[in-house]
């Protein structure tokens, strides 16, 4: 039966009428119809750290909503739960006299905090500083913004031009960012855009000595420095935002969503510093940031992150990242002699990506979703990314779910139609 729902990020002619129909979750399982239990290797889409079915957080929404379900937050109206949430979130990140912004999701939240670093440096009449740097394999969303920034190609291409002034930087090649800094001009960059970890563009960790470089080349510069925390923030690398792991850097900016509210409903925001602010802050009557999104400050999503945030303490949930990512990898680790495996990154969070050798990408049409769909029938949702699949499940997982995890990738794998088989490595 054909479908009338548009599927994100989806080849919707193969798609159409072959949906996998969720029905519900619990803890780290999801249902499907037909009653079916899979492990939630991905908690859905990097997000539902706590897990499904918390009646706390449905519970402090349905509240809320009871008694103001939303109102705006434009001019000077406010609510309790964005005030307080506002409050926690500034007290907790390594950022300077904090404040927070909030949205609906972490591409408005790049949308907003590019606008913020352009408007910053206009404010203190540096008008050539209008351009955004960020780095290969990057992911910001899908606005305006964080399509024209991305560094993932595919995602940025067929769109003509969005937004212009904007240069991709290596990897994890301190020099090569340099060589990009020289060549736009320090005096022409407004901001650097950075995931701890990149999340959607391959699950790629970070080399010794690289966001700390980056951090002090923005330093040195005067270059605003934005951490794009959405993927890596609330336990996710085992600190509250992810960039607390790097040692003392003082972002300019977290930008943040997901973990948030656990994906129990949308929000995300950015958070700046104080001097990042000023411009709008400092004098009444000088400056308005006339920028924002409908739902900014939503009281039953604020109500609905705030009832997380207890979550993550009473359970001690965020250090979970950092405790798990050891276990991760001892379980993902023996799938790199499997001969369709190119390599495994994990050992950095409660994340991975396995990537599959360019034999199987070029002889499996469509490989990373034909895994995904072989992972699936062996019990367990994984994420189909470029060249294999990503896991991150939720907070709560033990040892025998991240070793379901670790069997069923390698049941997909041995189930994926090679007909040519794949040479071992040497040594495997």
């Amino acid at each position: 039966m054909s479908t009338r729902l548009w599927h994100p990020f989806s080849d919707m002619a193969a798609v159409d009428g072959h949906e996998f129909v969720v029905d519900r979750g619990e803890g780290p399982w999801i249902y499907d119809e037909a009653g079916r239990r899979y492990l939630d290797g991905c908690a859905s889409l990097w997000y539902c750290n706590v897990g499904h079915g918390r009646r706390e957080i449905a519970e402090a929404a349905m509240a809320q909503m009871t008694k103001l379900e939303s109102y705006s937050c434009f001019a000077d109206i406010a609510n309790r739960p964005a005030l307080e949430l506002a409050d926690r979130l500034a007290d907790l990140a390594p950022v300077d006299d904090a404040k927070v912004f909030f949205g609906s999701g972490g591409a408005d939240g790049i949308d907003t905090a590019i606008k913020i670093a352009r408007g910053y440096w206009q404010a203190r009449g540096e008008s050539r500083r209008v351009h955004v740097i960020s780095r290969e394999t990057g992911y910001h969303g899908t606005h305006g913004y964080g399509t024209s920034i991305t560094g993932i190609p595919p995602n940025r291409e067929g769109w003509g031009v969005l937004a212009g002034e904007n240069s991709v930087a290596p990897l994890h090649d301190l020099d090569g960012v340099e060589k990009v800094f020289a060549e736009v001009g320090p005096e022409r960059i407004a901001a650097f855009v950075i995931e701890p970890v990149t999340g959607a563009g391959g699950v790629h960790l970070p080399v010794d000595g690289y966001i700390e470089g980056v951090a002090e080349l923005c330093r040195r510069h005067g270059v605003l420095l934005v951490i794009d925390a959405v993927i890596c923030a609330f336990g996710r690398l085992g600190t509250w935002f992810g960039i607390e792991r790097f040692g003392d850097i003082r972002p300019d900016m977290i930008t943040f969503a997901k973990g948030v509210t656990s994906g129990y409903l949308p929000l995300g925001g950015v958070i700046t510093s104080g001097e990042v602010a000023a411009p709008w802050w400092s004098t009444p009557g000088e400056r308005t940031l006339r920028h924002g999104p409908t739902y900014s400050g939503h009281p039953t999503a604020c109500a609905a992150g705030l009832a997380t945030l207890d979550i993550y303490e009473r359970e001690g949930l965020i250090a979970r990242g950092g405790e798990l990512e050891m276990p991760l990898f001892e379980a993902l680790a023996p799938l790199t002699s499997h001969p369709y495996v190119h390599e495994v990154r994990a050992g950095f969070g409660f994340l991975a990506a396995v990537e599959l050798e360019q034999d199987v990408l070029d002889g499996v049409p469509d490989a990373p979703n034909v895994l995904l769909r072989a992972a699936r029938k062996a019990g367990v949702l994984v994420r189909g990314l470029g060249k294999g699949v990503a896991v991150s499940p939720p907070l709560t997982v033990g040892q025998e779910e991240i070793d379901l995890l670790a069997q069923a990738i390698h049941a997909g794998l041995d189930d994926l139609p090679v007909e040519t088989p794949v040479p071992a490595a040497p040594g495997a």
